[in-house]
C-alpha cells in the first residue's frame, strides 16, 4: 500500500486541479450583458441584465446584485429588469451563478449618473484684495474670520495665517522639504494639511501653528483637497472618489463619487464646505462644481472663466499657468472668496444663475 499512496495523492491533486481549471474556464466564457436605451445610465433608469453564454454552459439559476444589494434573480437564459437608484458613480453589477453543484461569481462595471443636468452659474466680483503671488495656493479656509492658507511645491510648501484684506502673511510655517503641501481644513481648533504623494498629512494647533503630529492615509494614495462639515473631514485624492474621514482616527470610513448626468468627475482639487454642499474646483479648469455630499450628485457648475484676466501678474511656476485653486467661505459673513496658484489677487465673489 505504501507504494501506491503517493500515486493516489498525485491522481487526486490532478483531479482537483482540473476541476479548478474548469471553473475558471466557465468564468471566462460567461459575461454579463447590460442593455439600456441610452449610453449613459442615470439614477432611476431601468436596465435589462442577462448573461452571455456562447458555449451553452449548463446553468441552474442566477442572482444579480448592484453594489452588493440584490436586484433580481432568474433562470440561466432569462433577462431581468431593475431600476438603479444609488449609489451614484462607478460600481459593479455582480452575477452569482449556480451550476452543476458549483457556485461562482462574475462582475461587470457600470457607471450610474445623476438624473439631472447641473445648473450653470456665473459670478460677480464684489471686492478685490492683494494676494501673495509667490503662494502656490493649495488650500484656503476661514476660521473665526481669519484666513488660513496652505501652499505647495517641493521645498517651498507652507502653512500660513493671512490678513485677507491686505494680503499680509501674519504667520508662516515651512513644511519639511520632503513634503509637497496640498489642501487644508480646520476642525476643533486643529488644522489638517494634506501632502501630495508622501502618504500622510500634518496636524497643527490652530492657535500657534505648532505641529502636533502626522497621520497616514489609508486606501487613498494621494492627498489633494480637504474640507469638513463640522463633524467629519472630506478628502479628494485625484481619483473619482471623495473620502469621508473619521475626525478622531482619520481613517477613511467611506467615500462617494461626484457625477453629473453624463460624466464621472476626477481631479477635484480644492474643496470647501458651503452651506451643506461641497464646492470643488477641477485641476486646470476654470470652474467650480457644487456637489451634494449625501449622493455625490454635481448639482451645479460655476463658470469662472474670465477671472484670470483680472490678474496683474503672469507668473507661471512649474507650468501650472496660474490655475484657479483656492475657495474660502466665511460662514459668519456668508461671503465667498477665490484665488489661484500664484495669483496676485483674492476675489470676493457672488454666485448667480447664468
Amino acid at each position: 500500500m505504501r507504494v501506491y499512496k503517493p500515486l493516489f495523492i498525485i491522481f487526486l491533486a490532478s483531479i482537483l486541479s482540473s476541476c479548478g481549471d474548469g471553473l475558471e474556464e466557465k468564468k471566462e466564457s460567461i459575461s454579463i450583458q447590460i442593455d439600456h436605451n441610452n449610453k449613459k445610465i442615470q439614477s432611476g433608469d431601468a436596465i435589462n441584465v442577462s448573461l452571455s453564454n456562447p458555449k451553452k454552459i449548463s446553468i441552474d439559476s442566477v442572482q444579480y446584485f448592484y453594489h452588493q444589494q440584490k436586484i433580481g434573480s432568474s433562470a440561466a437564459s432569462e433577462t431581468i429588469s431593475a431600476n438603479l437608484e444609488k449609489p451614484l458613480g462607478k460600481n459593479m453589477i455582480e452575477a452569482k451563478i449556480f451550476t452543476e453543484g458549483e457556485n461562482f461569481s462574475i462582475q461587470q462595471e457600470l457607471v450610474l449618473h445623476h438624473n439631472k443636468a447641473p445648473k450653470i452659474y456665473t459670478y460677480e466680483v464684489i471686492n478685490t484684495y492683494p494676494h501673495d503671488p509667490d503662494a502656490f495656493t493649495q488650500g484656503l479656509e476661514f476660521y473665526k474670520d481669519t484666513l488660513y492658507e496652505g501652499t505647495g511645491l517641493n521645498k517651498l510648501s507652507s502653512l500660513r495665517k493671512v490678513n485677507y484684506e491686505t494680503g499680509e502673511v501674519l504667520q508662516k510655517v515651512k513644511l519639511k522639504d520632503m513634503y509637497f503641501g496640498e489642501g487644508i481644513s480646520i476642525l476643533n481648533d486643529k488644522i489638517y494639511q494634506l501632502t501630495w504623494r508622501s502618504g500622510e498629512g500634518i496636524i497643527y494647533d490652530v492657535n500657534n501653528l505648532k505641529q502636533l503630529k502626522t497621520f497616514s492615509y489609508s486606501e487613498s494614495k494621494e492627498g489633494w483637497g480637504l474640507c469638513n462639515d463640522g463633524e467629519k473631514l472630506y478628502k479628494s485624492d485625484g481619483t473619482e472618489k471623495i473620502w469621508i474621514l473619521n475626525p478622531e482616527t482619520l481613517e477613511e470610513e467611506s467615500y462617494f463619487q461626484p457625477v453629473t448626468h453624463t460624466s464621472l468627475s476626477t481631479k477635484l482639487n480644492e474643496l470647501e464646505w458651503v452651506e451643506g454642499k461641497i464646492y470643488a474646483n477641477t485641476w486646470q479648469k476654470d470652474g467650480i462644481a457644487i456637489i451634494n455630499p449625501k449622493s455625490g450628485a454635481i448639482e451645479g457648475i460655476i463658470d469662472m472663466r474670465g477671472l484670470r484676466d483680472q490678474l496683474n501678474n503672469t507668473k507661471d511656476i512649474a507650468g501650472q499657468d496660474n490655475v484657479l485653486n483656492g475657495i474660502a467661505y466665511n460662514k459668519n459673513t456668508k461671503k465667498l472668496y477665490v484665488t489661484g496658484k500664484n495669483w496676485d489677487k483674492l476675489f470676493e465673489i457672488k454666485i448667480k444663475e447664468k
